[in-house]
């Protein structure tokens, strides 16, 4: 049975979603304060939550007694992938890029459920997270291009 996520996670979690949602709506909702740098944030921000996320990824590959090569170089793609989108493309197309980065993340996300690295919960938190951001990403690049 699943166990439903700690409260002190959820609320944290969801918490982090509030910068990037906000300079969100102000870029789509031009409310006179949209900047062209607005959705930059947002860029930066989903960087930072990637590598964030690799180094969890690590830490529950190290989880096991002798971790394996495989899940240890899969936690240091997020955030070399993050910077890549983010020094390599134009902004809109970096936030797009950051978009699908956070959908695939879920991927691996299941895998380490499958494995038992990550608590039983891991996923149910992840998911809603993950979905944000990568909308939050979506938004801000589409008010760079519209």
């Amino acid at each position: 049975m699943k166990k439903s996520v700690p409260l002190p996670a959820l609320l944290l979690g969801l918490a982090g979603l509030i910068p990037p949602a906000v300079l969100t709506a102000v870029a789509v909702l031009d409310l006179g304060l949209f900047a062209p740098s607005t959705p930059g944030f947002v860029r930066t921000y989903a960087a930072i939550i990637l590598s964030f996320l690799g180094g969890t990824w690590w830490a529950f590959a190290c989880k096991e007694e002798r971790p394996r090569w495989p899940l240890l170089v899969v936690a240091v793609i997020p955030s070399l992938a993050a910077w890549w989108a983010i020094f390599t493309f134009q902004p809109a197309e970096g936030l797009f890029g950051l978009a699908i980065l956070l959908l695939a993340s879920l991927l691996v996300d299941g895998l380490l459920m499958r494995r038992r690295l990550a608590p039983p919960w891991w996923l149910k938190l992840r998911l809603p997270l993950s979905l944000g951001l990568a909308l939050c990403c979506a938004l801000s690049g589409w008010a760079l291009v519209r």
